[in-house]
Formats: C-alpha cells, sequence, structure tokens
C-alpha cells in the first residue's frame, strides 16, 4: 500500500481522537432523564461512565501485545470499528443491559486505542511531539465536548428519542474508520518487540500514573454528576446544561495551548500545578457556592482540568524514546489511572444516595484536586 502523506496521517489521527470521548460524554445531558425512564440508581446508571473508564484501564495493557502481533495502525482501525458498533449499537438501549453493555464494548475499543495513538504520535511525527499532541489533545477536547454540547440538540432533531441521540455518535466513528481503512500497517521491528513489559519498577511512572488517575477521575465523576450538581442547587436544567457545555468548551484552548507551551518552555510541571490549583479553587466553589458566579467557575474548571488532561498526555512522551516504548509508559498509566478512576463517579452516585445531596461527594472531588496538585508539585521537584 502507498504510503500516505503526513497530512493524512495527520488527519487519521484527527478524527481518530474525536471519536474517543463522545460515547462517554454524550450521556451527561441526559443521565437524570434515562436514569428516570428505566427506574435505574444514580449508582447504576453511573456505570454507564465508569465501565468504559474501567475498560480503558484493565484493557490497556493488551494494546503493546496487539501492536506486536498484528501492528499499530491495524490495530487501531479495529478499535475504531468496536466503538462504531458500540454506539450504534444503543439504537436499542431502552433495555438497561444494552445500555450498559454497549459502553463496555466502547471502552474495549477506547483502551487499545489510547496507547497507540501515543505511539503513533512517536513513529510519525517524533520531531513535532508538542505540536502533534497539541492537536490530538484539542481532538480528544473537542470530541467530548461535541458529545455533551450536541446531543441535546441532536435528540430533539430526532423526535426527542434519547437513544437516537447517543447512538448519533456512531457516524463519525464509522466515518473515522472508512479512513484508517487506507492507513497501511507497520510491523514492529524484533528490538522494539523485546523490549519488554509495562515500566512497574519505574518510580516516575508511578507518580504520571497517579496523576493521571486523579485527573481522570474528576473528569469522569463530573462528566456524570456536574449538571445534576448545578440543578440540585436550585438553577434551571436548561442553565445547568449550558454551564456543563461550558465547562466542556472551554477546555477546548488549554487543550491545544498547553502542550506546545510544555514543548516550547520546557515548563509542563509549572503548568501542572496551575492547572491543579485552578481546578481545585473551581470545585471548591462549586461544593460551597455553586450559584456564585457559576460560568466563571465553571469556564475556569474546564481550562484547568483540560490542561491537566493535555499535558499528561505529553509526559510519557518525553519519558520514553521509541513508539512501543511510549505505548508501554501510556498503557501503564492507562491501565492503573482509568482502573482507579472509574470507581470516581460510582461513587460519587453512591456518595448522593447516602447523604440526599451532591454536596458530600463534591467535598471529596475537591480534596482529591487538592492532592493532584500534590503530585504535579513532587514531579517538577525530579524532573526527567
Amino acid at each position: 500500500m502507498k504510503p500516505l502523506s503526513r497530512a493524512l496521517l495527520m488527519l487519521a489521527l484527527v478524527l481518530a481522537a474525536i471519536n474517543l470521548r463522545p460515547g462517554i460524554t454524550s450521556l451527561a445531558p441526559l443521565i437524570e432523564r434515562i436514569a428516570d425512564e428505566l427506574a435505574l440508581s444514580r449508582s447504576l446508571i453511573s456505570l454507564t461512565t465508569a465501565l468504559p473508564v474501567l475498560c480503558m484501564g484493565l484493557l490497556a495493557p493488551l494494546a503493546p501485545r496487539l501492536a506486536i502481533r498484528y501492528g499499530l495502525e491495524r490495530v487501531i482501525t479495529v478499535c475504531l470499528g468496536l466503538i462504531g458498533v458500540a454506539l450504534l449499537a444503543r439504537l436499542g438501549s431502552h433495555a438497561s443491559s444494552v445500555l450498559i453493555g454497549s459502553a463496555v464494548v466502547m471502552g474495549a475499543g477506547i483502551a487499545v486505542a489510547g496507547p497507540l495513538l501515543s505511539g503513533f504520535i512517536k513513529r510519525h511525527f517524533h520531531d513535532q511531539v508538542g505540536r502533534v499532541v497539541a492537536w490530538y489533545s484539542l481532538s480528544m477536547t473537542i470530541g467530548g465536548a461535541a458529545g455533551a454540547v450536541l446531543t441535546p440538540p441532536v435528540t430533539q432533531l430526532l423526535g426527542d428519542q434519547w437513544h437516537l441521540g447517543l447512538a448519533f455518535w456512531a457516524v463519525p466513528a464509522l466515518g473515522a474508520l472508512l479512513l484508517w481503512l487506507m492507513v497501511p500497517n507497520r510491523a514492529e521491528t524484533a528490538s522494539e518487540a523485546g523490549q519488554g513489559g509495562l515500566p512497574w519498577g519505574e518510580p516516575r511512572a508511578w507518580l504520571i500514573t497517579a496523576f493521571f488517575a486523579l485527573q481522570a477521575g474528576l473528569f469522569y465523576a463530573l462528566t456524570t454528576w456536574l449538571v445534576a450538581r448545578y440543578h440540585e442547587a436550585g438553577l434551571s436544567l436548561l442553565r445547568s446544561n449550558s454551564l456543563f457545555s461550558l465547562f466542556m468548551l472551554v477546555g477546548l484552548p488549554s487543550a491545544f495551548i498547553l502542550p506546545w507551551l510544555a514543548q516550547r518552555f520546557d515548563n509542563r510541571y509549572q503548568l501542572l500545578l496551575v492547572c491543579g490549583l485552578v481546578s481545585t479553587v473551581c470545585l471548591g466553589m462549586i461544593c460551597f457556592q455553586p450559584t456564585l458566579l457559576p460560568e466563571v467557575w465553571a469556564g475556569f474548571l474546564g481550562l484547568g482540568l483540560s490542561g491537566s488532561f493535555a499535558l499528561s498526555l505529553v509526559l510519557p512522551l518525553y519519558e520514553a524514546h521509541t513508539p512501543l516504548a511510549v505505548s508501554r509508559w501510556t498503557a501503564m498509566m492507562l491501565f492503573a489511572g482509568y482502573g482507579m478512576a472509574s470507581f470516581a463517579p460510582v461513587l460519587a452516585g453512591f456518595g448522593r444516595d447516602l447523604a440526599g445531596s451532591y454536596q458530600a461527594p463534591f467535598m471529596v472531588i475537591t480534596g482529591l484536586a487538592l492532592v493532584m496538585c500534590a503530585l504535579a508539585w513532587l514531579l517538577g521537584r525530579r524532573p526527567a
């Protein structure tokens, strides 16, 4: 197969990244309605977010092994197919088993694709890591924001049928699959294939993983429950959804700019700490004063958490030196990180069921943001 140009490889990367989040974030504006219609508890409905995140963690270590056996590019292509099929299955999600089962299949596709896309960047764009990761993280943020912002109007256009609004996101996933079918597959070299497993013995790998776990846990807990927190505090459902959309959309510039700044000025750990501090302050306000200037805090929270996510994606690319090594560092980060983060939405929902309000779980979430700041400081104390 004739090699694709760098522009088409970049387009393939962007389209794949866009499709890693809408299947999860599209549930947030509809989650209370779905829970009521299907008579599910908040703990159980939160599995639609928690299970994909858990799969993204548990299955991530498979990614390097599958890349060695079948080729990095071909495995990514199959993963996009899985995501598309899972989202298409949501046409039948009036059955709770289908809704939750589709979340598992989608999580499996995201789990394996994530580490391999980092390796794809290292392979094809090793001389432009900062700029390409900026586009990669921006694309993921766009996908996540689109799922949150566009799902309500799409649902309205499709006859106010929420299962159609959820299944709509199969369209961009299957579109990306068509382009990836043209990306030539490349086998790993024998030297790369024999470099060993995940970097469990590396202290810095654990620090990076812990930071990633906290920022991911915060993001997915907020993706699931931020609208409900605002609505409980007395804001209308329309305004609560608007604040959630603001939280998602304002993250776009930081997702793009911060990885570039991290490479340009070599200050990624200082930027991580700033993002953590901003997120902590905003979460504290949402917890204790949710109706005081809510647009300000929702906007800055989007900047802080989106920036934390984008910068955490950069870290393995600076720690490892070959595409497969980057995939292994990223696989460990996603395996343990998402594995721990998957509990955040469920525990927050369980806390809501026990306490009768969202304030108690949001107090815990704010405390976790403080721990994230401490980890960012520790990473900066011992730079690679």
